[in-house]
């Protein structure tokens, strides 16, 4: 790979420990643009092993610059002069230092546990992380980081023990030789290219680093723009990351390229990060703060006003950076009826998909149609009317089915608009409620055991005209017990609690035969309330809403989604355990739709659209119970398909161990 940069560049060796030692005294580090430590502790081992056995480990590749201009990860001070710049090598010299000096280096974002407890085999010359029934009254297993920093000292202690051991007394001679060859590891050479020269600006460095993780993690157009930032304002990244991480745990999960994207709306008016860079370091820190406070208002408007509270119902995350937009020209303050009539927008964006294409496009389309208007939101949502041919909802706007779909927001949305309440105590379902067993909970108003019993299709059980959501406790205490069996029970108990959930009050459609029946009426009740709640927003100019035709119906039906909240945790944690691996986070209920006409065509339960790490490997997709036809459509679509949480961890496994894993490497 490295033969084909048609750059000039200088080359030397260096020894392992000696490079060590220039990241200690602040000559080598880590330019801001990279990303973090990825790797595992398999391509931890498989390095070490490497390097005992004296196989190749590739070449480093850094960037010589002034240590006055450059800008690199964490908070050690760099020396005066010239510094190098790891643009190829951060995954490698991050483990050698942290299995070495037994800390991470300062330059660390990541998982320490990669590189924490490694041991070696003196029998078996074979590296291993730490088990302590396998390994722990074993003196064959040595620490390698006691080893490599006490060096002869080390050694020394270690034979003596094992020469007192009448079951290694024999081969101590053999051990202390493999002992000396670990210690060797320290002296091994990496042959370093340089990138060097008054030519080589950020720009130039960062179009080297893609061609040479041309087999890794790219940077994207934003990462680029925060690089380019943080050269002036070296603090930014960490800055935009507290915020992230303070979402994240009030239930959004948000990126540093969606963050950036509402700074880009503040300070230039588009979505494309062309022009961010000319920015100043002090504007950028302001923005960055205004930014952040209408994010923050935004997200109480939207969980306040509609009760969409937390990730896995923010349909329309997208539409915020337009939002953030046009709270920073109000200067952060709206009244009630603007307020509204910006939730209004942002409720229909997302029940007809706006950002699920081309989201760039279309957040320029709309910043350009407010920056025109003088701001305002009557031909922004008069661009949607266009767009969607209408903004009533209707009956068949419900025929989804799944946790996915782009209507199970709304019914969220109504439940906490409207006060739905409660079947077990009765009580509304509002924001506040308190208690692990308060949380909503989906429950199958119709049980799906029940329902497979009858005969019905995997679609129809799970219909969204079947959804409703209860408290948990509420959920566990009716099982999966017949409608016309608890439905009397609940009116009984809280006269009207059925009727807030929009249960149709003919008893006859309480029986199972009957459920078709059901769904169509709860459709037709369900429509009315989210239009109900779309004219509470417009308090009264209510002319956008009935002067306008219903929106567009589609007799197509749509394919695949998470069929139940059980099914919804089983793939929120595997999401989680692939980033415990040190890979990216996938996407939740993806919206795939055509690519032509941005009509929704398929709900994929959980995507990486470019590969479990970015641009490294295929894209993938994992879809748990859907049929041939789906799979089928996400195949054509370029996605490796997965039909079981088992078979995919068994792919990251596989590509962690083949070291395919490594990101910015």
């Amino acid at each position: 790979m490295l033969s084909q940069r048609p750059e000039r560049y200088v080359g030397c060796l260096m020894q392992i420990s000696s490079i060590l030692e220039y990241i200690d005294k602040g000559h080598m580090a880590l330019p801001e643009f990279q990303r973090g430590y990825v790797w595992g502790r398999e391509q931890v081992r498989g390095l070490f092993q490497s390097l005992y056995r004296g196989h190749p480990v590739g070449s480093l590749l850094v960037w010589a610059t002034d240590a006055s201009t450059a800008t690199h990860r964490g908070d050690g001070q760099l020396a005066p002069g010239v510094v190098k710049l790891l643009l190829d090598g951060q995954q490698r010299i991050t483990s050698l230092y942290g299995v070495i000096r037994g800390k991470p280096p300062r330059f660390f974002d990541g998982n320490a546990k990669a590189f924490t407890d490694l041991r070696f085999n003196l029998e078996t010359e074979e590296f291993a992380f730490f088990q302590p029934i396998k390994m722990g009254d074993d003196p064959l297993w040595i620490d390698v980081t006691q080893v490599l920093q006490k060096g002869n000292a080390g050694i020394g202690a270690f034979v003596a023990t094992l020469s007192q051991n009448p079951d290694t007394q024999a081969k101590v001679g053999d051990y202390i030789g493999r002992l000396n060859q670990l210690l060797g590891i320290r002296e091994k050479n990496f042959h370093i290219e340089e990138v060097t020269g008054p030519d080589k600006t950020l720009d130039v460095v960062v179009d080297i680093f893609n061609r040479v993780n041309s087999g890794g993690t790219k940077l994207s157009k934003g990462d680029l723009a925060l690089a380019k930032i943080c050269a002036d304002w070296p603090e930014a990244r960490n800055t935009m990351k507290f915020s992230i991480g303070r979402w994240r745990s009030e239930g959004y999960d948000f990126t540093l390229d969606w963050l950036l994207r509402s700074v880009n709306t503040i300070l230039t008016g588009e979505a494309k990060f062309l022009y961010l860079h000319s920015q100043d370091a002090g504007d950028i820190a302001d923005a960055l703060k205004r930014a952040v406070k209408h994010i923050d208002s935004s997200l109480n408007m939207i969980g306040g006003r509609l009760g969409l509270d937390h990730n896995r119902v923010l349909f329309s995350k997208f539409a915020i950076p337009v939002m953030v937009r046009f709270l920073d020209t109000h200067g952060g303050k709206l009244d009630e009826k603007t307020r509204d009539k910006l939730l209004f927008w942002f409720v229909q964006t997302g029940m007809w998909g706006r950002f699920s294409g081309s989201v760039e496009s279309f957040i320029d389309k709309d910043l350009g149609i407010l920056d025109q208007s003088g701001g305002d939101l009557d031909k922004l949502i008069g661009e949607l009317r266009l767009a969607q041919g209408g903004l009533r909802v209707e009956p068949g706007h419900f025929h989804s089915w799944s946790v996915g779909a782009r209507f199970y927001p709304v019914l969220y949305m109504l439940t906490r608009m409207t006060e739905a309440r409660d079947w077990g105590t009765g009580l509304p379902l509002k924001n506040n409620l308190l208690g692990k067993m308060s949380r909503l909970e989906v429950h199958h108003i119709f049980p799906r055991a029940r329902l497979y019993d009858a005969k019905y299709a995997r679609s129809e059980v799970n219909a969204l005209a079947n959804f409703c959501f209860l408290t948990k406790d509420t959920n566990l205490s009716i099982s999966d017990r017949h409608p016309e069996e608890y439905f009397p029970e609940i009116e009984a108990a809280h006269p009207g609690a059925l009727q807030s959930q929009w249960i149709p009050q003919d008893p006859e459609l309480w029986k199972i035969d009957k459920y078709r029946d059901f769904i169509e009426a709860r459709k037709e009740l369900l429509a009315d309330a989210a239009n109900e709640c779309l004219a509470s927003l417009l308090h009264g100019d209510t002319a956008i809403l009935e002067g306008s035709r219903s929106a567009r119906l589609t007799d197509k039906v749509l394919l695949g989604g998470i069929a139940s909240e059980e099914e919804a945790n089983e793939l929120e944690a595997l999401n989680d355990w692939v980033a415990q691996q040190g890979f990216a986070q996938g996407e939740m209920s993806f919206d795939f739709v055509d690519a032509e006409t941005g009509e929704q065509r398929a709900i994929l339960d959980l995507v990486w659209p470019n590969g479990v790490q970015t641009e490294l490997s295929e894209p993938v997709a994992v879809l748990l119970g859907e049929s041939a036809e789906l799979i089928s459509l996400a195949s054509s679509a370029g996605y490796r398909c997965f039909t079981s949480t088992r078979e995919f961890k068994s792919y990251v496994n596989r590509l962690s161990a083949s070291g395919q894993g490594i990101a910015a490497e």
